[in-house]
């Protein structure tokens, strides 16, 4: 019997069960994990994990499964997991033990070093019960060995015609980059021929399986660019899930949009992104404010669907945030981008608390040494993810596809609009700053009633009231610090529990609709409006 035929017949015989779109996924955010590093079982030893040592520390799919309130509590729909299969099992190599997931042996099998078949499945009911998605990191271009002339007997293709030959790869040469060997020569990375018609088949047939058996929602693609694009539709389209691939990279868009569309991946990680908020906001740095507007213009001409794009500010190939910039409210400026602009945005267990680990192995620490604590960042990433939340709910496709616009930009900060939300970002840091603003031409008539939707990292300054002024103008004015300001019109938060005590004394009843903006009738509420914001004792303008 051929390798795929088992795989094919179980593919015909096991019924869909569902399958999670990108129009389904546009609405989630998603809280990666590396199951290894996320909790541990009761009466554990919280101090033994070192990420230093490269080694197994002890966290499991029940571990996630039993200390998913954090998670929940903080509003995220989704989360990421590292690999569930079967890796190297054997000595230590150069590089440690691969608690990690990503050292491939047999792709069919589960790596029962966090837990098995049931374990797994429990995982995933218990996030369906919260209706939260699970998506799960997969490796298909290569394996792991531990020379360059291994016996494949213990994987999944066991015979060496399957693997490109051993060559070293020359990055930037794109035909190297696909057909030789990640990884080197103390653990390299053998390279499948996914342009055998055999290997295509037995993936194509296993995804549809692994997806089908364990009803997984999505899929996270490791090392997308180092297989030929045309691989990905078929094996996307047997999964029958989102697919969201890593194609590694900096500023450059092109390179990492040829591997978005219809002939592509459903989404990728959005690295240009990324770079551009790191020069934007690293304090200290560039604070290079224009790079942010020239990615997104790029992005919105040539990726094929911007907001389905994985936005993020860490993830485990990458430095922490922390690690590069010392002051929080640069983290708070640019994670509220990955929020409110377009994209799905993610968050890296760790993100929350601060961590700062510089790069592999040392951005890979475990969770649990924080205590799982409600601090500044984890408070604002709840306060984003709760309006965002209650958009994708109200306003559906309306919100989510509508597209991210630039309103104002300067040396300062960036403003910037998507539907019925302002958002205002600066990189000035945290100390106020006197004579420093962003003055936003809105686009809406005087007296439009906003709400800044979260404290901005500061711990007050929630459900502030803002008005525009002459000519649809807000100023923000950063004597007390550079906080992130997420502005939503009054009327859209009139169904929602958000900021509802304000929304109910300022917006006392909706009058004529200006290109689907709801202002009010008469001057004389703007008075009204004036006096109670003179009562609050407000430092902005409007």
């Amino acid at each position: 019997m051929r390798l795929s035929s088992t795989l094919t017949i179980l593919h015909l015989i096991i019924p869909q069960i569902f399958a999670a779109t990108a129009d389904q996924w546009r609405g989630r955010s998603l809280y990666q994990i590396i199951t290894d590093r996320y909790a541990l079982p009761q009466g554990s030893d919280l101090d033994a994990c070192d990420p230093g040592k490269q080694d197994y520390c002890g966290g499991t799919w029940n571990t996630i499964r039993e200390n998913l309130d954090y998670i929940h509590n903080a509003g995220f729909t989704a989360i990421w997991i590292s690999p569930v299969n079967q890796n190297y099992d054997g000595p230590r190599t150069a590089y440690g033990y691969p608690y990690h997931g990503y050292w491939m042996a047999d792709i069919t099998q589960l790596n029962d070093k966090f837990g098995t078949s049931d374990d797994l499945h429990a995982l995933v009911d218990a996030l369906h019960e919260r209706q939260m998605y699970i998506m799960v990191d997969i490796v298909v271009n290569n394996v792991m060995a531990t020379s360059t002339t291994p016996d494949y007997s213990s994987y999944l293709f066991k015979d060496a015609s399957y693997y490109h030959p051993y060559c070293p790869i020359q990055w930037g040469n794109t035909t190297s980059e696909q057909d030789c060997w990640m990884g080197d020569e103390k653990v390299p990375l053998p390279d499948l021929d996914t342009g055998k018609q055999e290997v295509i088949d037995t993936y194509n047939a296993w995804i549809a399986k692994f997806v089908q058996e364990y009803q997984i929602d999505g899929l996270r693609i490791d090392a997308a660019k180092h297989v030929d694009v045309s691989f990905w539709p078929k094996f996307c389209g047997s999964a029958g899930v989102f697919c969201m691939g890593e194609v590694f990279g900096d500023e450059n868009v092109d390179p990492v949009a040829a591997y978005q569309g219809p002939n592509a991946l459903d989404s990728v990680l959005n690295f240009p992104m990324y770079n551009a908020l790191k020069d934007a906001f690293s304090i200290p740095g560039d604070l290079n404010i224009s790079q942010v507007a020239d990615v997104l213009e790029q992005s919105k001409a040539k990726f094929h669907d911007t907001t389905v794009l994985g936005n993020f500010l860490e993830n485990q190939d990458v430095p922490r945030w922390h690690s590069h910039t010392v002051d929080p409210q640069a983290m708070y400026n640019a994670m509220t981008w990955t929020f409110m602009g377009d994209g799905i945005p993610i968050v890296y267990a760790g993100q929350e608390q601060y961590f700062s680990g510089s790069a592999d192995p040392y951005n890979r620490e475990p969770l649990w040494p924080s205590g799982y604590t409600a601090t500044p960042a984890y408070t604002l990433i709840s306060e984003l993810n709760t309006i965002r939340n209650f958009l994708v709910a109200e306003l559906n496709d309306t919100w989510t596809k509508a597209p991210t616009e630039i309103l104002t930009q300067s040396p300062y900060g960036i403003a910037f609009q998507k539907d019925a939300v302002i958002t205002i970002l600066t990189n000035i840091g945290s100390p106020g700053r006197n004579g420093t603003n962003i003055a936003v031409q809105t686009g809406y008539p005087p007296e439009t009633v906003f709400f800044d939707v979260t404290s901005g990292g500061f711990g007050d300054g929630k459900c502030r009231q803002w008005v525009t002024g002459s000519g649809g103008h807000i100023d923000v004015q950063y004597m007390n610090g550079g906080r992130p300001v997420v502005l939503v019109r009054g009327d859209a938060l009139e169904k929602s529990s958000i900021c509802d005590e304000e929304v109910k004394y300022a917006i006392i009843h909706k009058s004529e609709l200006n290109s689907g903006m709801s202002t009010f009738k008469s001057s004389a509420w703007g008075v009204m409006i004036v006096i109670y914001l003179l009562s609050l004792h407000l430092t902005e303008r409007w």
